[in-house]
Formats: C-alpha cells, sequence, structure tokens
C-alpha cells in the first residue's frame, strides 16, 4: 500500500468537497463571502498538492 498515493487522494477528494462547496456558496450569493473564498483557497491548495502527490509517486512492486 502506497501511503503517499493514498493521502495524495484523500487531498484531492477533500479539495474537490472545499470548491465545490464554495463555488455552490457564490452561486447562491451567500452573505459569508470571507468564508467562502477561505474554503476556496484551502480547496485549491488541496487540490493542487493532492494531484502533484498523485502523480509524482513512482508505483511500488
Amino acid at each position: 500500500m502506497n501511503v503517499k498515493r493514498t493521502f495524495g487522494t484523500i487531498l484531492t477528494v477533500l479539495g474537490i468537497v472545499g470548491l465545490i462547496y464554495a463555488g455552490w456558496g457564490f452561486v447562491n450569493h451567500s452573505q459569508n463571502t470571507r468564508g467562502l473564498m477561505v474554503y476556496g483557497i484551502i480547496g485549491l491548495i488541496f487540490f493542487v498538492s493532492g494531484i502533484g502527490l498523485v502523480k509524482n509517486t513512482k508505483d511500488e512492486v
């Protein structure tokens, strides 16, 4: 079991959830824009770092 690849997958999923939540809040014109921006930025960071971990981790045989 490759721990880095698993952690990268978890980060990617959390990033997607954060981005969807922020996007849904913006579409619904939520009053808490600062909070939505924080969710969006953290979601983007998680998403990019998770993709990077999955992409750059070599498979162990």
